[in-house]
């Protein structure tokens, strides 16, 4: 008996044709009316974000506690009101975030205040290099922004030390010349484009813990070859990276940094 079997045509292939441009279709319908919805909540986040600047735009220059609340707030929606700049640093780059698309949409409430403190970080760091050699405490940094320049009064800046971390954060794209970096537990800003070397950053991390080094110490302590020791040690005195104190039994150096946050 014969078997009635339908083979497959051009009509099936027809037909599947048909169902994927239907549902490549429904896709596209899909995502855009996605893009639209979260392009329109954007849009009135935006608007918020921008009204709760401007009406707490006092609150946040002139208190620290809610002034970092904000920056927390903005930090946890993925908005960084410091991004992007038309401010130019050597070599071209962009710093502070003057121009960027979140701080026009803030207004000048916070972008203003981390500028200007950015401004401050630049004068006090370059006013004491000659004193640390480049490496200021950031507490040290700190109180010196808050009491203001020598001779002017009110001329401080209520600052804590997450608006100064904040500010020297905003200073990187400056061709590396200002940088967090730890020693000893404690952060310190530096304002010279000298990196140090894995010996140089342990010597100052032991002058923290112990106040100061001598050559005797660095080879008990750290099994270094004496000529090692008086390396480094050279290297550091050379950027004033450490002060020499000859009147000890044994010459004894000292970093500045730690006698500025020790005070």
């Amino acid at each position: 008996m014969a078997t009635n079997r339908r083979g497959v045509g051009l009509s099936a292939f027809t037909n599947a044709a048909i169902a994927s441009d239907q549902y490549a279709r429904h896709g596209q319908a899909l995502r855009t009316s996605h893009a639209e919805a979260l392009a329109n909540q954007l849009s009135v986040f935006q608007a918020a974000l921008h009204n709760f600047s401007l009406t707490h735009a006092k609150d946040i220059r002139s208190n620290p506690t809610f002034r970092a609340e904000f920056a927390r707030m903005c930090n946890a929606i993925g908005v960084d009101p410091l991004a992007g700049s038309n401010v130019k640093g050597a070599g071209g780059s962009a710093v502070g975030g003057k121009g960027s698309v979140w701080a026009k949409m803030l207004g000048s409430s916070v972008n203003d205040f981390y500028f200007e403190l950015g401004v401050r970080v630049v004068e006090v760091c370059r006013e004491t290099r000659g004193e640390n050699g480049g490496m200021l405490a950031v507490a040290e940094l700190q109180k010196r922004i808050t009491k203001g320049r020598a001779g002017l009064v009110g001329g401080g800046m209520e600052v804590t030390d997450d608006d100064v971390l904040r500010a020297i954060e905003s200073l990187e794209p400056l061709d590396g010349m200002f940088k967090l970096q730890t020693l000893g537990g404690s952060k310190f800003v530096r304002s010279v484009p000298k990196e140090l070397n894995k010996d140089q950053a342990t010597v100052l991390e032991v002058i923290q813990v112990l106040s100061y080094v001598t050559i005797s110490m660095l080879q008990a302590n750290l099994d270094w070859e004496r000529a090692r020791a008086i390396a480094v040690i050279d290297d550091l005195v050379a950027d004033s990276l450490v002060w020499v104190d000859s009147q000890a039994e044994e010459t004894e150096f000292w970093s500045p940094a730690s006698l500025h946050e020790g005070g």
